[in-house]
């Protein structure tokens, strides 16, 4: 299967790496990584000197439920919030909405739009609007050619994290 991880700040800075993801579902499920070891997670990569992409996102079940926004947020607060300012300015924020990952369910431009308009309020009410603003907020899930560019065209949706259409040349290059 897919097991995103298992590779150690050193490894990546040998190869000339120069980000690191973290909080990746994959991991929060199938290792039982909780907000607290992405944290530590978030302060090494930052101390080893490369740039994290903090992952965030909720299941199906959340989302259903309307608590997509209270679960963010929490991921954002106990993983890092807890970062002064500078630091938190060289942090990259993926949100992956756990339901459309590999799923070939995308949400809509419009939900990619809600969540990371609030994962950005979210950051402003913390660090301030200018943070907030200079903040890289990617969409991850299920991004393919065809869909690609309604969502990045959202005004808080700064890019996407790529999964399994990045295997796929020819569609990784249309996106």
């Amino acid at each position: 299967g897919a097991y995103t991880g298992e590779i150690s700040v050193g490894m990546l800075k040998s190869i000339g790496a120069e980000y690191c993801i973290t909080g990746h579902s994959e991991r929060r499920q199938l290792f039982h990584e909780t907000n607290g070891i992405i944290r530590a997670k978030v302060d090494a990569i930052l101390d080893g000197g490369l740039i994290p992409i903090f992952c965030c996102g909720e299941s199906l079940d959340i989302r259903q439920e309307g608590r997509q926004n209270e679960f963010v947020k929490e991921q954002l607060e106990e993983s890092i919030f807890h970062l002064g300012p500078e630091a938190f300015e060289r942090l990259v924020i993926a949100y992956e909405p756990i339901w459309a990952i590999g799923t070939g369910v995308t949400a809509s431009p419009a939900q990619a739009q809600e969540m990371h308009a609030f994962i950005r309020e979210t950051i402003a009410a913390k660090y301030g609007e200018q943070i907030s603003q200079g903040t890289r907020i990617l969409y991850g899930g299920s991004i393919k050619a065809d869909n690609a560019a309604t969502i990045f065209s959202q005004a808080d949706v700064d890019g996407g994290l790529v999964g399994g259409a990045s295997l796929q040349a020819d569609g990784f290059l249309e996106i």
